[in-house]
C-alpha cells in the first residue's frame, strides 16, 4: 500500500507534466499553501541564510487523491520548525537531522514516531510492525476509521508525510523477526523497541548489543521508561538482567499465561499501577488484554523524544529506569508559592536631615556621594580641623578596573565634604595621597575658618542629588546647559563631551545596550550586578534599591529572569541575548543627551589622584544638571575604566574583543581622546522626579 507521497518539482518538465495531469484528473482535490507559506517565512525572526522563497514542490498523496503546493524543502523546514527555537537550537535541529531511528512496534511506536517527526528530531525514521489497525487500537493509535484494517507502519508513515512529506519513512510491513532484525538495525542510531512479542523483544536488544545501538523503551504505566546504552555498555545484560539466563529462543511461542512470570519480572510487580496490576489478573478472563490509555501513551512518546535529543546532542543519558507518573505528580498538588510581581513605589521617607554638629554634617554630606552600586566604597573620619576620606579596596567589584570607579567616588564625596564644610563656614584645602600604606587613596580636606559661597551653595544640592531613572523624554537641551556644565567640570581641571542628535543617542544606545548584554552574559560580572541589587524586604543601606530602577511592568519581569544564572548560559551558549540591553537601549534613546565627564593626568599625578579629580567633576556636573531641572542617570559601560587589552580581559574574558570594538567605537562616537580619562557617563532627561532614593549607611559604619 502508498505511504510514501509523490514529491514532484515543477521547474523540472517531467514533473511539471505529471502535476498537470494530476491537477486535471476527476476526483483529485487541489490544494495550494505557497501564498500563506511565503507569508510566514517573511513574519520569521532571522530566518536561515539562503533560502530560495520561490522554489517550490507539488506533493500528491495518493491514499488522500490529493496534490498539495508548498514551498521548497529548505523553507518548508525553516517554516514547521521555527517554533522549536530556543528548545532546540538550530544547529541542535541540523545535527538531530542526522539521526536514524528505528521504532519497532506501532502501537505505542506510532505516537513516539509521530512526536520525533513533529520535532524534527531525527533524519530517517524506520518504522516496523506486521500488524493491522483495529477498531481497539484507536483508543491509544491517534488513527481514524479510514485506517482500519490497514498495516501499522503504513498509517504511521502516511501520517507523517501528511505532516512533512520530505522526512525519509521506510516501512517494515511484515514486521521483524530474530533473522531480519540485524538488516532492520543497519544503519540505525537509536532503536525504540515497543512491540509485544517478548521473544522479538530479546532479539532486538541482543542485536542492539552486538551493534552497539542504545535501546529505548516506554511501557505506558506510571510513565515506565527504560534505557540501555549497548553503545556505552556493550556487555551489559537484556533487560537490565531482569530476566536472568533466559534466552530469545526460550520465550518463543509462549502463550498468554507462559508470558505473565516472564512480564512481571519485567515490569516489577510491586510498582505497577494498582488498576494495572489488578487488570492482568483478569486477562482471558474479564478483559481481552492488557489495558492501555492513549494519554499514557503520548506521556511515552514525549519521554522517549526526550531521550532521543538528549542522545542524539550527546546530553548525558544512563542506563537504567524511571517513572514519570503523572498520577503521583497529580497527587502532590499544592498553591503555588506566592510572588509579588511589583514593588512598591512609594516615596523613599528616609532621607534624614543633615546633622547639627559640624563635622558629622560634613561626613554626612560626604556620604550623599554616588558610587558605583552604591557600594560607598570609603572609610570617613574627622574632626574640627581635618576630614579624611579613605578608598576602602574591599568594596570593589570586576568593574571598578585598579579601583578607578572607586577613586571617582572618592573624589565626588571629596567635593561634597568642601560644600558641607563651606556652607558651615569653613574653607578648605585639599591633597590626594597615593602612597599611605593605610589606604590605596587617601583625600584630605583640611579645614580653616572663610567663607567660599559659591561652593557653599552646593551644599543643599548634593543632599538632594539623586540617579533619576525614569524613561523621560527626548527634548533638546537649551543652548546654556553643555555650556554650563562644561564650566563645572572646569573647576576641576576636567572636560565635558556631550552628544544631544537624535542619531547620536540611537547608535550610542545601542553600542551601551550591547555592554550590558556583556554584563549579562559575564558569569562574574552577572553575578556582582545581581549582588548589587536590592529588593522589598532587604537591607536597603547600601546596594542599588530595585524601586530606584523606576522598572515597568515588563522590564520588572525581565530582571527576574534574567537573575538566573542558568538562563544566562544559555544565552551565551546561543551567542543571543540581545534583549539583556534593552533598558539601557530605551532610556538612552529617550535622552536629551548623554555627557561623558573626562580628565587628563598632569604630568606626574597619580592615575587614582586623576580619578579622584574627575569625581569631583562629576559631582559638580551633576549637581548643575539637576539644578537645571534635568533628571541625571548614571550609565556605567563594561569597559568604562579600562585603558588596554588587558583590562577588558580581565573583566571579561570571554567577550574581551567585542568589548574592545564596542569602546573604540563609544569613544568615538563621543568624541574623547587617547589620553583622557573617562571619570562617568551620564544620561541627562527631561523626566517626572525619581519614586525612591537610595539610602546610605549610617556615619558610624
Amino acid at each position: 500500500m502508498d505511504h510514501r507521497p509523490l514529491v514532484l518539482d515543477p521547474a523540472v518538465p517531467v514533473d511539471a507534466a505529471t502535476v498537470r495531469r494530476l491537477r486535471a484528473t476527476p476526483g483529485v482535490i487541489t490544494e495550494d499553501l505557497r501564498d500563506g507559506m511565503r507569508a510566514e517565512l517573511n513574519r520569521l525572526i532571522g530566518a536561515p541564510a539562503g533560502i530560495d522563497p520561490i522554489e517550490e514542490r507539488w506533493v500528491y498523496y495518493p491514499w488522500r487523491r490529493a496534490i498539495v503546493a508548498v514551498l521548497g524543502p529548505d523553507a518548508f523546514r525553516a517554516i514547521r520548525s521555527d517554533r522549536n527555537r530556543n528548545k532546540l537550537t538550530r544547529d541542535e535541529q541540523r545535527r538531530l537531522a542526522r539521526l536514524t531511528v528505528g521504532v519497532v512496534g506501532q502501537s505505542v511506536g506510532h505516537s513516539v514516531a509521530h512526536t520525533l517527526a513533529m520535532e524534527g528530531s531525527c533524519g530517517l525514521l524506520r518504522l516496523a510492525d506486521f500488524d493491522s489497525i483495529e477498531l481497539s487500537n484507536l483508543n491509544r493509535v491517534p488513527g481514524g476509521l479510514f485506517d482500519v484494517g490497514v498495516n501499522k507502519c503504513v498509517v504511521t508513515a502516511r501520517r507523517i508525510a501528511e505532516l512533512d512529506p520530505f522526512l525519509p519513512v521506510e516501512i517494515w510491513p511484515a514486521g521483524v523477526m530474530a533473522d531480519t532484525v540485524d538488516e532492520f538495525l543497519d544503519g540505525i542510531a537509536v532503536v525504540i523497541e515497543e512491540c509485544d512479542s517478548l521473544d522479538i523483544k530479546f532479539a532486538v536488544r541482543d542485536a542492539a548489543r552486538r551493534r552497539q545501538i542504545p535501546l529505548l523503551m516506554e511501557t505506558s504505566d506510571r510513565g515506565l521508561f527504560d534505557v540501555e546504552r549497548y553503545d556505552l555498555e556493550p556487555d551489559r545484560a537484556p533487560f537490565h538482567g531482569l530476566l536472568g539466563a533466559t534466552t530469545g529462543a526460550q520465550l518463543a511461542g509462549l502463550d498468554t499465561r507462559a508470558k505473565a512470570p516472564h512480564v512481571l519480572r519485567i515490569l516489577d510487580p510491586g510498582r505497577l499501577s494498582s488498576r494495572m496490576a489488578a487488570s492482568l489478573a483478569e486477562i482471558d478472563e474479564t478483559i481481552t488484554t492488557w489495558p492501555q490509555l492513549g494519554s499514557e501513551v503520548q506521556l511515552g512518546a514525549a519521554i522517549v523524544a526526550a531521550a532521543v535529543r538528549r542522545i542524539g546532542l550527546g546530553v548525558k543519558l544512563s542506563s537504567g529506569r524511571t517513572r514519570v507518573d503523572l498520577a503521583a505528580a497529580l497527587d502532590s498538588l499544592a498553591e503555588p508559592d506566592f510572588v509579588d510581581e511589583g514593588i512598591d513605589t512609594a516615596g523613599d521617607e528616609h532621607v534624614e536631615p543633615p546633622p547639627s554638629n559640624r563635622v558629622e554634617a560634613i561626613i554626612a554630606c560626604a556620604q550623599r556621594a554616588p558610587s558605583g552600586g552604591n557600594a560607598q566604597p570609603w572609610r570617613m573620619r574627622g574632626d574640627n580641623d581635618m576630614i579624611e576620606i579613605a578608598l576602602d579596596p574591599t568594596a570593589t567589584t570586576a568593574m571598578d578596573i585598579r579601583l578607578r570607579g572607586s577613586a571617582v567616588a572618592v573624589g565626588a564625596a571629596l567635593h561634597n565634604a568642601a560644600a558641607a564644610a563651606a556652607a558651615h563656614g569653613r574653607r578648605t584645602a585639599r591633597t590626594l595621597t597615593v602612597d599611605d600604606p593605610a589606604a590605596p587613596l587617601i583625600a584630605r580636606l583640611r579645614l580653616s575658618h572663610g567663607a567660599d559661597p559659591d561652593l557653599a551653595a552646593d551644599f543643599p544640592l548634593a543632599l538632594s542629588r539623586h540617579t533619576n531613572r525614569r524613561l523621560g523624554m527626548a527634548m533638546p537641551l537649551p543652548d546654556t546647559v553643555i555650556p554650563a556644565l562644561t564650566d563645572a567640570a572646569g573647576a576641576e581641571r576636567a572636560s565635558v563631551h556631550a552628544i544631544t542628535g537624535t542619531e547620536e543617542l540611537a547608535e550610542a544606545a545601542l553600542l551601551l545596550g550591547a555592554s550590558d548584554r556583556v554584563r549579562y552574559l559575564t558569569p562574574q560580572l552577572h553575578e556582582q550586578f545581581y549582588a548589587e541589587l536590592r529588593w522589598p524586604g532587604e537591607d536597603l543601606r547600601t546596594g542599588i534599591d530595585v524601586r530606584t530602577l523606576e522598572p515597568a511592568p515588563d522590564e520588572l519581569a525581565k530582571l527576574r529572569v534574567g537573575r538566573r544564572a542558568d538562563v544566562m548560559d544559555r544565552l551565551r551558549e546561543w551567542s543571543a541575548g540581545s534583549a539583556l540591553g534593552e533598558f539601557t537601549v530605551d532610556r538612552v534613546r529617550a535622552s536629551s543627551a548623554l555627557v561623558a565627564i573626562t580628565v587628563t593626568a598632569a604630568d606626574g599625578e597619580p592615575d587614582l589622584a586623576a580619578y579622584a579629580r574627575g569625581g569631583a567633576a562629576l559631582e559638580r556636573v551633576w549637581l548643575r544638571a539637576q539644578l537645571l531641572g534635568l533628571a541625571v542617570q548614571p550609565v556605567s559601560p563594561v569597559f568604562l575604566y579600562a585603558d588596554r587589552h588587558d583590562d577588558l580581559r580581565s573583566v571579561s574574558p570571554e567577550f574581551t574583543d567585542t568589548l574592545a570594538s564596542i569602546q573604540r567605537r563609544f569613544l568615538d562616537l563621543m568624541g574623547i581622546a587617547d589620553d583622557e580619562n573617562v571619570a562617568l557617563v551620564l544620561r541627562l532627561s527631561y523626566a517626572a522626579a525619581a519614586s525612591a532614593r537610595s539610602r546610605r549607611l549610617p556615619m558610624r559604619q
